[in-house]
C-alpha cells in the first residue's frame, strides 16, 4: 500500500518568524522528512497540484476549478453542460491605506437566503449580458457562459489575505469584466442583505471573486484507487474519475483499521487557513495535534512495513515539495534527522 499525504501549509508561510518553530515537539514528522529524499516542483496552489494529479491540462491559462465542482455542487448539471463555467465566490474587500485585502468565506458566515437574494438581485441587473449567476453553495457561486471567456485569474485560495490589486484578471476579455466586477460591487455596497449584516456586526458580502474558469475536461485520470479528505475539490475530482472517496478519519490509526489497499491520497488541509490568515497560535496547535493524530502512527505504520511508500506533499506560496521513503530509508542512519525549522527554509 502507497500513501501520498497532501498538506497545504506544512511549513508557515512567513520565513522570517522562524521562532514560530520554538518548542515544537515534532519528532516523527521530522524523523520522516528528513530520511526521505525531496524533490521540488513548482506547482504550488492545492487545486492546482490535483489537477495536476489528476492530468487536467489548464484551459487559456486557468485551472478548470468551477465545472469540476460541479461534479460536488450540481451533479446534472455536470453531466450535461457543456458551457464555460467560472467561480465568482461571494468576498469581503477591506480597503487598508491603499490595498484592498480580500477575505473569503473563512471570515464570514453566509445562509443560504441571503446567497440566493443576493443572486436574483445581481441576475437581475446582469441578465441582459448572455450569462447567468448561480448560488449552488452559500458560498460558492458560479457564473454560467455560453461561450470561452478569454482571461486569467487568481485561484481564491492565492488571494485570500491579499492586496487584490496584484491578482487582478488580464487577458482579451478583462476589460470586460473588470467593468462587471465594479458594477457588481456598487449594487453589492447599499444591498438590503449587507444593511442588515452590518447592523449586526458582520462582515458585508461586498465583492465577488472571479477565478477557476473553463469547461467540462473530457478526460480525468486518477493514479489514487481513493482519495480522502474533507475538502470538496478532491472529492469533486474522484466522482468525475469515478475514484472511492471518503470522509477523513479522526486519526491515522482509524484509517489504517480500513485495512487500506492500493494507492491513497489523504488531504489534511486544517493548517491552510491558519496559515492564510496569519493565525500562528493556532497553526502551531494544529500542528501538533497532526503530530499525535497523523506522523506518529504513520512512522509506526511504516516501520512495520504496514506501508510500503509514503510520500508527504508540502504545499506553500511558491511550491510544492514532495518528501517520498520507505520501511528501509528510516534506517540510513547517514540521513541525520534535523530540525522542522531547517525543513522549513528549504522552501
Amino acid at each position: 500500500m502507497n500513501l501520498n499525504l497532501l498538506i497545504p501549509d506544512l511549513f508557515w508561510p512567513d520565513a522570517l518568524q522562524q521562532n514560530i518553530y520554538d518548542e515544537l515537539s515534532m519528532r516523527h514528522l521530522e524523523t520522516l522528512l528528513s530520511k526521505s529524499i525531496s524533490s521540488t516542483n513548482p506547482i504550488h496552489a492545492m487545486e492546482a497540484w490535483l489537477c495536476q494529479q489528476f492530468n487536467i491540462a489548464r484551459q487559456q491559462n486557468n485551472w478548470p476549478i468551477a465545472p469540476i465542482m460541479l461534479h460536488t455542487d450540481a451533479p446534472d448539471l455536470a453531466k450535461a453542460s457543456k458551457d464555460f463555467w467560472m467561480r465568482a465566490d461571494p468576498v469581503h474587500l477591506r480597503i487598508e491605506q491603499n490595498h484592498i485585502m480580500l477575505a473569503d468565506s473563512q471570515a464570514f458566515q453566509i445562509t443560504e437566503e441571503e446567497a440566493n437574494e443576493l443572486i436574483q438581485d445581481i441576475n437581475h441587473n446582469f441578465s441582459p449580458d448572455g450569462f447567468t449567476f448561480l448560488s449552488l453553495q452559500p458560498d460558492r457561486w458560479y457564473i454560467r457562459l455560453p461561450a470561452i471567456a478569454d482571461m486569467q485569474t487568481h485561484m481564491l485560495s492565492q488571494v485570500t489575505c491579499k492586496n487584490i490589486n496584484n491578482f487582478l484578471p488580464s487577458g482579451t476579455d478583462s476589460i470586460l469584466w473588470h467593468k462587471i466586477f465594479n458594477e457588481i460591487q456598487m449594487l453589492l455596497h447599499e444591498h438590503p442583505v449587507n444593511q442588515t449584516r452590518e447592523s449586526r456586526g458582520e462582515l458585508t458580502i461586498n465583492s465577488i471573486w472571479l477565478w477557476g474558469g473553463g469547461s467540462m475536461p473530457q478526460f480525468v485520470r486518477s493514479p489514487y484507487t481513493h482519495v480522502w479528505g474533507n475538502d470538496d475539490f478532491p472529492r469533486a475530482l474522484a466522482l468525475a474519475h469515478g475514484t472511492n472517496h471518503s470522509k477523513l478519519p479522526a486519526d491515522a490509526d482509524e484509517w489504517l483499521m480500513t485495512q487500506p489497499n492500493g494507492d491513497h491520497l489523504v488531504v489534511l488541509d486544517s493548517l491552510r487557513g491558519k496559515a492564510q490568515y496569519r493565525n500562528a497560535y493556532g497553526w502551531r496547535e494544529t500542528l501538533k495535534d497532526m503530530e499525535q493524530n497523523w506522523f506518529s502512527p504513520l512512522h509506526a505504520a511504516l516501520k512495520a512495513g504496514k506501508i510500503n511508500q509514503l510520500t508527504i506533499t508540502a504545499l506553500n506560496e511558491t511550491s510544492s515539495r514532495n518528501f517520498s521513503l520507505t520501511r528501509s530509508d528510516l534506517w540510513k542512519f547517514w540521513r541525520i534527522t534535523k530540525p522542522l525549522s531547517i525543513h522549513s527554509k528549504k522552501h
